[in-house]
């Protein structure tokens, strides 16, 4: 069985087995010791801070840094994995299960319609859902991203720490 290495740095860093289906995208490449530096792995783990709103042995729900709009979560599986569609099938049903959860939440504090479920894992190699409360049709698609050109990007400016524990507190409530 074949583990894809990553060779791009003098301390070169395996990957999980799940990488041996999908090469790993070349903005990935550049980080050393891409498992012990996961951005996710750390907030899973305590090492870094989080606005927490929901956590098990298995997956942890926080605010987004950079929400599209206010009340934006993720949830990620504490294990490393870096695709969606390599979680194995029972912790995908649990991500998808507590992003519901979160939704219906969300639905009654922001007084919307819908909330947006997606997966994307551009910036961090770590699966991980966005639950995005949506104000406006735009609010999860390309247009609201591309402004600056489809080789750019700029991240939504963040919230303030006092509101965000306020948002995580009261979807926490839920719970």
């Amino acid at each position: 069985m074949a583990i894809f290495t990553v060779t791009a740095s003098p301390q070169s860093a395996t990957w999980p087995d799940c990488a041996r289906f999908h090469p790993v995208p070349i903005f990935f490449k550049h980080m050393e010791n891409p498992l012990e530096n996961c951005l996710f792995c750390k907030i899973a783990s305590g090492a870094l801070p989080a606005h927490k709103i929901y956590e098990d042995t298995e997956i942890l729900a926080f605010l987004d840094l950079h929400p599209i709009r206010e009340g934006h979560a993720l949830v990620i599986p504490k294990a490393h994995h870096i695709w969606f569609e390599d979680l194995p099938q029972a912790l995908a049903t649990q991500i998808t299960t507590c992003a519901q959860h979160i939704a219906r939440t969300m639905k009654q504090m922001y007084h919307v319609e819908r909330v947006a479920l997606f997966y994307t894992g551009i910036h961090v190699p770590h699966a991980h859902a966005h639950v995005v409360p949506m104000h406006h049709v735009h609010d999860v698609t390309s247009a609201a991203y591309l402004r600056d050109g489809p080789d750019s990007f700029s991240a939504p400016p963040q919230l303030p720490a006092d509101e965000m524990s306020a948002i995580a507190a009261k979807l926490r409530e839920s719970f």
